[in-house]
């Protein structure tokens, strides 16, 4: 049986997909990357939870038989601190298209450079 953590991942992966090809404004197009990236953070800790265990943390009670794997919400640590670094380059690349061409419209950015 499919996990909801699963289904929620993969509709929040498709919701982010559509808006990448779909949309024509730079800014909903980094939202759309945005979602997905949330989509596939929600994946993996998806997948490296176990039910019934707990938090790998050194405490009373807490051992290597009952706690879940670290390693991907290492991971998905990692990927968010990068996607919120990256995030941040491409607003900052969208503002510097919105100076120079007054439009953040991706047909229009075209027709106006060729």
């Amino acid at each position: 049986m499919i996990s909801v953590y699963y289904f929620g991942a993969i509709s929040l992966v498709l919701i982010g997909l559509y808006a990448v090809l779909v949309k024509k404004n730079v800014l909903k197009i980094l939202i759309g990357l945005s979602i997905m990236e949330s989509g596939v953070n929600l994946l993996l800790v998806s997948v490296g939870y176990i039910a019934g265990r707990s938090a790998p943390i050194l405490s009373e009670g807490v051992g290597p038989n009952n706690a879940v794997d670290p390693i991907p919400q290492a991971l998905v640590l990692t990927a968010i601190v990068i996607g919120v670094a990256t995030t941040a380059l491409a607003l900052s690349a969208a503002i510097i298209l919105y100076e120079k061409y007054g439009t953040l419209n991706i047909e229009e950015i075209r027709r106006l450079r060729g």
